[in-house]
């Protein structure tokens, strides 16, 4: 017997218009089920204002307070709830007997091209489209002509697997005609061929660019092209504390540092990476600008952490990631200026949520046109993903 679908998962609304929802998470637990909880939440456009976490090893317990963010006005409440319960493992006999995850067939990559009279805003909007309809943006290639005219190739997922029926391509097909209007050409929709594979590689990004993007430690001088902020000061105050001494089995993690909308989730997912277990975690509010968490944790072979050097690295490993989320490059390559955003991907290969949504809308908001766009993979030091504009 597996756990109700109504008990795995509640949502909570809030009782008035900036009240945070609560979702409560309550399943067998598997490692990594934190952080994959997380993207979903982040996927769908989600802030989490604070959290707790505790499991057993066995069974675990979720609440996470979120608020959707400004950028996403529209949260479709029940697909969220049937996405998160998609993850939840069965709490049946056989899942103890045979937790390990059987390999299911590849997830079906679509092409969605269209052809049709280029304007300010238009990839972000087409990009909201997608997300919206729970379709996950794999690469892109976009290409604009002389006479102001572009070419849009999204190779896209299904979060929903409903893709391959005619309902569902309609009503994208729907949602991207109230977006293109008379301005499309053509746009067309099929399954990708060889040349989806055509996309992979960094070939284009120069040596000196490429470290740059990957390499692990980064640099603290100032003349870096990360320092984009005039408050790299503060940005850059993080504390990680290793204390042995409050629990027998457990190593306390304190964590304190500046907060971003994705700060939860990218210390889940350097924990999971690196097969670091969480016996509780407590995800504290916003505090001028900062966050506090406590996280009581275990290695793989249920030892504490107690060699320093590992410590050390855990500790180095984690500020990389808190404070440098992304990293950001602008170059001038002739008359044009290139933007290139780097983004960590998860060992599972799959990548930081929203990251594209993101880039398009800061740059509709600040009108700046955007002409060309590639989307690559690299797998130098942990794979990353580029977005080229």
């Amino acid at each position: 017997m597996g756990v109700p679908s109504d008990d795995a998962v509640l949502i909570q609304k809030g009782n008035k218009q900036g009240e945070p929802h609560v979702i409560t998470v309550n399943c067998p637990d598997k490692h990594g089920l934190g952080c994959d909880i997380c993207h979903i939440i982040l996927d769908f456009g989600l802030y989490i204002t604070k959290g707790d976490v505790s499991t057993d090893g066995i069974w675990c317990y979720m609440v996470f307070w979120v608020v959707p963010h400004s950028s996403s006005p529209v949260v479709r409440w029940p697909s969220l709830k049937n996405r998160l319960q998609s993850l939840c493992p069965s709490c049946s006999v056989t899942f103890y007997l045979n937790d390990q995850p059987s390999n299911s067939p590849a997830t079906p990559v679509y092409l969605l091209k269209f052809f049709c009279l280029d304007r300010k805003g238009l990839l972000h909007d087409v990009t909201q489209v997608l997300c919206e309809l729970e379709l996950t943006i794999q690469r892109v290639k976009v290409t604009t002509t002389p006479d102001g005219r572009v070419l849009d190739l999204f190779f896209i997922t299904d979060n929903m697997e409903l893709l391959h029926t005619e309902e569902r391509q309609h009503h994208l097909c729907k949602q991207l005609d109230a977006v293109l209007g008379d301005s499309c050409i053509s746009c067309k929709l099929r399954l990708a061929g060889p040349e989806y594979d055509c996309h992979h590689g960094i070939s284009s990004l120069s040596p000196a660019v490429a470290e740059e993007l990957f390499l692990f430690v980064l640099s603290d001088k100032e003349t870096r092209s990360q320092a984009l902020s005039s408050d790299m000061t503060k940005l850059k105050k993080a504390n990680v504390v290793v204390d042995n001494s409050l629990s027998p089995a457990h190593t306390l993690l304190q964590i304190h540092c500046v907060d971003h909308k994705s700060l939860f989730y990218d210390i889940l997912r350097t924990l999971k990476d690196c097969n670091i277990k969480i016996a509780f975690g407590r995800f504290s509010p916003n505090s001028k600008g900062y966050r506090d968490l406590d996280l009581f944790i275990q290695q793989k072979d249920g030892k504490k952490f107690v060699d320093p050097e590992k410590q050390n690295g855990l500790c180095s490993r984690l500020k990389v990631e808190m404070l440098h989320p992304l990293r950001v490059i602008i170059a001038n390559r002739g008359p044009d200026t290139e933007l290139l955003v780097a983004n960590p991907v998860e060992l599972s290969g799959k990548g930081r949520p929203r990251v594209f949504y993101d880039v398009t809308l800061a740059l509709k908001a600040l009108g700046i046109c955007i002409f060309s766009v590639s989307n690559h993979f690299s797998t130098e030091n942990d794979l990353k993903s580029i977005n080229r504009l």
